[in-house]
């Protein structure tokens, strides 16, 4: 049996972090499909909550947003105006430079969120490696 080169085992590794991705995603999307989310539409609601970006509680630029979800820009923009139909945020210009957006949470937003924390954190404890 031949013996791995370090670029295969860290080829290895790395496809091993993808299929645990991949693999916590649908289980978080199977868990809150039920309350009208999916994994991604939840991190954004989280980033918002937490205050990652921002003061938790306080509107952030979508900018900010972006590097915690790991979306396209047009990709982000097209779940937060869903999320913004759905009532969950609230989206405003930002006075000091036209191009920017904030987006804020909505008490309905962040409701829901606090509902499906638990849920997602239980998904989260059951497939990442301790």
């Amino acid at each position: 049996m031949a013996t791995q080169t370090p670029g295969a085992r860290l080829e290895d590794q790395w496809r091993d972090i993808l299929s645990v991705h991949a693999r916590t995603m649908c289980e978080i999307d199977r868990a809150l499909h039920p309350h009208g989310l999916g994994a991604s539409d939840f991190e954004v609601l989280d980033i918002l909550a937490s205050g990652a970006v921002s003061e938790p509680g306080e509107q952030c630029r979508v900018q900010n947003i972006a590097g915690g979800v790991h979306l396209s820009q047009s990709a982000l923009s097209r779940l937060i105006g869903r999320l913004e139909k759905d009532g969950l945020v609230e989206r405003t210009m930002c006075e000091e430079d036209r191009r920017g957006v904030w987006v804020a949470l909505t008490a309905k937003g962040r409701a829901l969120h606090a509902e499906v924390l638990p849920l997602q954190r239980s998904v989260l404890a059951r497939m990442l490696p301790r």
